[in-house]
């Protein structure tokens, strides 16, 4: 079986699959249910009918530095040889991040915390619908791309910090409140601290190159900053002005 799976998996990650599930279940007809659904999904799937085939896969296939060879497992948790809660476990000890649906026939509270506490990432109880199971995984997944997306840093600069991803800004340690505009402004700022500034670069890079209006505009929040940022605002220390050019950040 694995020789033919893998075969199977390697064809069709050729054609750009990009979500690759390991399904890892004993019951013949469930396997085959289950890799059938996922695959007219358009998911890339190799079966393991015991938990020992499941780790020699996960050790097997060969990946790029910190890539992980499957995007999802879907595990069920009494299998012959090694459980499912034994693998979730070494998975977890081991630092694997992969994230793991458990299928049980045990469905009480009690077995639904374990499987979830030794590091599953959702737990489905048997009999379920393919329908409910491939939504489950297509939001496992979901969330497993938003996780491994980029983080955007945290810009600082002397006592001012600000988080592009939270809209927060703190100055001297306290949260100060800036409108759209004076916030797009000062993470400009920030990304290109000692930068000067023209106002028409300004206006065309927060305002827009549509902008209709007066240039002054950009003068005016640039005193509404300072109000928020500057101990003196008519001594700035952060947004100065460069006289004949415009302003520059620190």
């Amino acid at each position: 079986m694995y020789t033919s799976e893998s075969t199977k998996y390697s064809a069709r990650t050729d054609i750009g699959q990009t979500s690759r599930i390991l399904v890892v279940e004993d019951e013949e007809l469930i396997q085959e249910m289950l890799a059938v659904a996922l695959e007219e999904e358009g998911y890339g799937v190799i079966t393991a009918p015991d938990g020992r085939s499941a780790i020699e896969y996960l050790k097997s296939f060969e990946t790029n530095p910190g890539e992980l060879p499957f995007d999802l497992i879907i595990l069920d948790l009494m299998l012959p040889q090694i459980n499912g809660l034994d693998i979730c476990r070494l998975l977890r000890h081991q630092g694997n991040p992969i994230p793991i649906l458990m299928l049980s026939a045990k469905g009480s509270e009690t077995d639904r915390v374990l499987g979830l506490e030794v590091g599953a990432d959702d737990y489905l109880t048997k009999p379920f619908s393919m329908r409910e199971l491939v939504a489950r995984c297509r939001a496992l997944l979901r969330r497993q791309r938003l996780s491994n997306l980029p983080q955007v840093p945290v810009l600082k600069f002397k006592d001012v910090s600000l988080n592009p991803q939270e809209c927060r800004v703190l100055v001297r340690g306290q949260e100060v409140s800036l409108s759209p505009k004076e916030f797009r402004l000062l993470e400009l700022f920030m990304s290109y601290a000692r930068r000067v500034w023209s106002r028409e670069q300004l206006l065309d890079q927060v305002w827009g190159p549509d902008f209709v209006g007066d240039s002054k505009t950009v003068d005016v929040h640039i005193r509404w900053l300072r109000e928020k940022l500057e101990q003196d605002p008519s001594h700035p220390e952060y947004i100065v002005t460069v006289r004949g050019f415009g302003y520059r950040f620190g």
